[in-house]
C-alpha cells in the first residue's frame, strides 16, 4: 500500500474513499467533520448516519459519499486526549486499522485520511502523525493500494513529510 502526505481538503479529492474524524452521534460537528457534512450533503449525510446512530471510539462505519467526488466516508471516532494514558494510542491505530478494513469490504482502492483527534479532540500532531503512519505500514492490504494523509495546516504536512521521508 502507497502512502503520501498531501496538504489540502479533504472533501475534494479524487478518490475512492475518505475518512471523517467523527464524534459517536455521527451528527457531524465542527472542522472536518463539518466540512465533510457540508460537502457531502447535509441533509443525505445525517439521515444516513442516523441510520446508523453510533460509532464507538477506534471503530469505522461507512456511507455513501453524496456530493463529494468520494464515493465512500468511512465515519471514525478518534480519542479524546487525556494525557496519553487511557489508552489513547490503541484507540487512534484502531481508527485506521477499521478504516482500512472498511475501505476494503466496499473494495475501495483508494483512501484519503484527515489527521485523525488533532483537532478539539487534542491529540498532539506529531504522536498522532506517528500512529497515523506506523499503522498504515504495517497493514497488508489486497484491495487498498494507495492512502492519503490529507494536512490541513502546514505544520502537520510537515511532519507527515518527514515520517515518510524518514521511514522510507
Amino acid at each position: 500500500m502507497k502512502i503520501e502526505a498531501v496538504n489540502g481538503d479533504i472533501t475534494g479529492l479524487q478518490v475512492d474513499a475518505i475518512v471523517n474524524a467523527a464524534n459517536q452521534a455521527l451528527v457531524g460537528g465542527g472542522g472536518v467533520d463539518g466540512a465533510i457534512h457540508r460537502a457531502a450533503g447535509a441533509a443525505e449525510l445525517h439521515q444516513a448516519c442516523a441510520a446508523i446512530g453510533y460509532c464507538h471510539p477506534g471503530d469505522a462505519v461507512a456511507t455513501p459519499g453524496f456530493r463529494l467526488p468520494a464515493k465512500w466516508i468511512m465515519h471514525t471516532v478518534g480519542p479524546v486526549w487525556r494525557g496519553g494514558d487511557h489508552n489513547e494510542a490503541a484507540i487512534l491505530e484502531s481508527c485506521y486499522r477499521r478504516s482500512i478494513a472498511a475501505a476494503e469490504e466496499l473494495q475501495a482502492k483508494s483512501v484519503a485520511f484527515p489527521a485523525i483527534s488533532t483537532g478539539v479532540y487534542g491529540y498532539p500532531p506529531d504522536q498522532a502523525a506517528r500512529i497515523a503512519v506506523d499503522t498504515l505500514r504495517s497493514i497488508d492490504s489486497s484491495v487498498v493500494e494507495r492512502c492519503l494523509l490529507v494536512a490541513f495546516d502546514e505544520t502537520t504536512f510537515r511532519i507527515y513529510i518527514s515520517l515518510l521521508d524518514l521511514l522510507s
